[in-house]
């Protein structure tokens, strides 16, 4: 696809905030997280990444960990799955313009792909809504990261979950390995889940509810995302996008979650009274058996 003959762009509301609006600069301290960053061991083909989205200043490090895992390699779609942290209508959102913009060049949507994902969604009762010029931040700060280990480009397919009840998880999850599986096999596709954990706790108390979040994410039990939720055992933001992508992968024959790297805002900050909590994590096929 021809990025320079795009003209209907969703400019970035968070660049020169959320990260550098400086391509230059905003490249140094990408390749800087990377290079600090260690890639932690797994087993097999990387099926999908779970990523946190706060500012880089504050979770750049720990997405680095994860996505180390995919330097060298290509893909020509991604599929982020976030949480929608502003209202609109519908159940699902996915972006209505031809291409995201970042300081590091355009990212096409792949149209043609969220068309039959649109039309598969709306077969099960679900409402699509295609929105523009959302500042919705939870998609964005992943595209420069990914724009920078993948030069040779990708498509994005955005979703953002108005609902993220297990159920629409369970739907969206049907409906993605549909989409996937139907795609070219030389095509590959990267998912990501977009997710930060707790919200505004000490230290202490938001390490033992990432954690227990953290175990069911390992052990492939999405369900236990939202019986910990109801029981104010864990939190997470996007635990919808977590419970899509995870289940999706594991219908993909994705067997292994690694944890690359955990950290809070405190750890960054030095200020341990109201933290947020940040994960990421390689989802993999793991070893044969």
């Amino acid at each position: 696809m021809n990025t320079n003959a795009m003209s209907d762009l969703r400019p970035s509301p968070i660049a020169g905030f959320w990260y550098s609006a400086d391509p230059a600069q905003l490249t140094r301290e990408i390749e800087g997280y990377l290079q600090e960053a260690q890639l932690p061991a797994f087993e097999g083909q990387v099926m999908a990444l779970v990523l946190p989205h706060a500012g880089h200043f504050y979770s750049g490090l720990t997405a680095a960990h994860a996505l180390k895992a995919v330097v060298g390699k290509e893909y020509q779609r991604v599929i982020i799955v976030s949480p929608s942290h502003q209202p609109y209508r519908g159940h699902v959102l996915t972006s209505q313009h031809e291409a995201y913009q970042t300081p590091l060049g355009l990212v096409p949507v792949d149209h043609a792909s969220l068309a039959k994902l649109t039309s598969l969604l709306e077969k099960e009762g679900l409402q699509v809504n295609a929105i523009r010029r959302d500042r919705e931040h939870a998609v964005e700060i992943e595209l420069p990261f990914l724009q920078h280990l993948l030069p040779k480009g990708f498509q994005l397919i955005p979703i953002m979950l108005m609902d993220q009840s297990l159920s629409l998880a369970e739907m969206l999850s049907d409906t993605l390995v549909k989409l996937i599986s139907g795609c070219p096999p030389e095509e590959k596709t990267l998912l990501i889940a977009s997710s930060d954990l707790s919200h505004f706790y000490h230290q202490g108390q938001a390490n033992r509810l990432d954690r227990n979040l953290i175990e069911g994410l390992q052990n492939f039990e999405p369900k236990k995302f939202y019986q910990l939720k109801s029981s104010h055992k864990a939190e997470a933001c996007g635990h919808g996008a977590l419970a899509s992508v995870l289940l999706t992968a594991n219908k993909l024959g994705a067997r292994q979650v690694t944890i690359a790297d955990y950290r809070t805002s405190g750890d960054v900050s030095g200020d341990h009274g109201s933290v947020v909590g940040y994960v990421s994590a390689i989802i993999s096929t793991g070893s044969p058996d």
